[in-house]
C-alpha cells in the first residue's frame, strides 16, 4: 500500500512560479513511476511529468518542457514539480500518482493517487 499527499498549490499571476510536492509513504520500489497529472476544470486528468522512483528517468509533456522540472528528494521520500513561467492554461488540480506497470501517460495505469492540490494562474 502506498499513500500520497500533495502540497504546494496556490494562486499566482501569469509568469509566476510554484513548487508542488508529493510525499510518498509505504512500500515504493525502484521501478515504480511517480507521475504528476493536471485536471483542468471540466476536463480529464492529463499527464504532466513522471520520474522513476530511483530517479534514473524523467518524462515530460511537450507543453511543459523547459518550464517544469520533476525531481526526487530521496531523504524525504518526496517528488517535487517545479513550475516556472506559469500560464492561465496551467490552472487546475494537480495530482500525483504511482504507477506500477503500463504506460506512464495514462491515468488508468496508476494504482495510487493523492488528494490533489489546486493551482490557479491569473492573467
Amino acid at each position: 500500500q502506498v499513500q500520497l499527499v500533495e502540497t504546494g498549490g496556490g494562486m499566482v499571476q501569469t509568469g509566476g512560479s510554484l513548487t508542488l510536492s508529493c510525499a510518498a509513504s509505504g512500500r515504493m520500489l525502484p521501478y515504480f513511476v511517480l507521475g504528476w497529472f493536471h485536471q483542468a476544470p471540466g476536463r480529464e486528468r492529463a499527464f504532466v511529468a513522471a520520474i522513476t522512483w530511483d530517479a534514473e528517468e524523467t518524462q515530460y509533456r511537450d507543453s511543459v518542457k523547459g518550464r517544469f522540472t520533476i525531481s526526487r528528494d530521496s531523504a524525504r521520500n518526496t517528488v517535487a514539480l517545479q513550475m516556472n513561467n506559469l500560464e492561465p492554461e496551467d490552472t487546475g488540480v494537480y495530482y500525483c500518482g504511482v504507477r506500477r506497470s503500463g504506460s506512464y501517460v495514462f491515468p488508468r495505469n496508476y494504482d495510487y493517487w493523492g488528494q490533489g492540490t489546486q493551482v490557479t494562474v491569473s492573467s
